[in-house]
């Protein structure tokens, strides 16, 4: 396959994974927001959230205030923001605008519809769209795109592209939305083990899709611990780092095997899944959860780097 497709079809997997995550950040965002402020002092539920996706620095240079609306805003709609769903799902479409012949009618529809219903959004007066609306809306349109990649994609060398890509975001994303938690999002260490703490957690994991999961895995006892041990190392949740991982790990030897040749791409993504397959909760918690979660991001993200050198050349998002 040449590297151009390959790199248009491994960046739509991943703005695709970009979108949800926008997504599931808002709602992380907006049901804390419902919470009573009982710390007196500054509420950062919003903060929190941009700090999450490395966009409040930004966000800060347009809007004087983290209200819910500016945020909204910012996230969803703004096409100035690259990490907005907004544009998101427009990288999602031009990729595959590229590389339409490259990809089923069904998929091609479903990215299409869902960029025209987006155009149709932006012209709705805002007061009109609830934020729970706009979310739904993100979440319902990237599960048929991901649908119809998997009902109706040859199994070829395209799609282990498509998947690689979303497998590499998803990581990132789940280590995102686990360091919003546990990092900026809970106001004070005093609070650990509150009902807002636990309040918390439960919000990520349904932000996740992953409550009713958690339940069935771990018979209702919510701790930290076990909340971490799910999302980073059960290998029967789809969004674990640990499942991200070797699904990466997967494809990229799909790869190997096809072209006769392994890359560093290989040997990263086996150095991740390694320590992953090791870990332990204690240990985690031993080093720190924020630390333990910026270094996993660094080496997914020298990950990417790798297989963007190994095999796609110069396509760049």
């Amino acid at each position: 396959m040449l590297s151009r497709t390959a790199g248009h079809l491994y960046w739509l997997g991943r703005y695709l994974e970009r979108a949800e995550t926008a997504a599931r950040l808002m709602e992380v965002g907006g049901r804390n927001a419902l919470l009573p402020n009982t710390t007196g002092g500054h509420r950062n539920e919003w903060e929190a959230v941009l700090q999450a996706m490395g966009t409040f620095e930004a966000f800060s240079e347009k809007y004087s205030d983290t209200g819910q609306r500016n945020v909204e805003t910012f996230l969803f709609f703004d096409q100035s923001n690259p990490s907005s769903i907004a544009s998101c799902i427009g990288a999602v479409r031009e990729n595959a605008r590229v590389v339409r012949t490259a990809m089923t009618v069904r998929l091609w529809d479903a990215i299409n519809t869902a960029f025209q219903d987006l155009k149709e959004m932006s012209r709705t007066e805002r007061s009109q769209l609830s934020m729970s609306d706009l979310i739904d809306w993100t979440m319902k349109v990237c599960a048929e795109i991901r649908g119809s990649i998997e009902i109706a994609q040859l199994r070829n060398d395209g799609y282990h592209f498509l998947n690689i890509g979303m497998a590499i975001e998803r990581a990132d994303n789940t280590a995102r939305l686990l360091n919003v938690k546990y990092y900026v999002l809970l106001p004070s260490m005093r609070y650990v083990g509150s009902g807002l703490d636990n309040y918390q957690w439960v919000t990520l994991l349904r932000a996740m899709s992953a409550h009713r999961s958690f339940i069935w895995t771990y018979d209702g006892e919510l701790s930290p611990a076990k909340i971490a041990h799910f999302l980073i190392f059960n290998q029967l949740f789809p969004r674990s780092l640990l499942t991200c991982s070797m699904k990466t790990a997967d494809h990229l030897d799909h790869l190997a095997r096809g072209y006769g040749k392994s890359t560093e791409a290989q040997q990263k993504v086996r150095e991740i899944v390694g320590e992953l397959a090791e870990g332990q909760v204690e240990d985690i918690f031993e080093e720190g959860l924020h630390e333990f979660l910026m270094r996993f991001m660094v080496a997914n993200e020298d990950l990417a780097r790798a297989v963007q050198s190994a095999y796609l050349g110069g396509a760049e998002a």
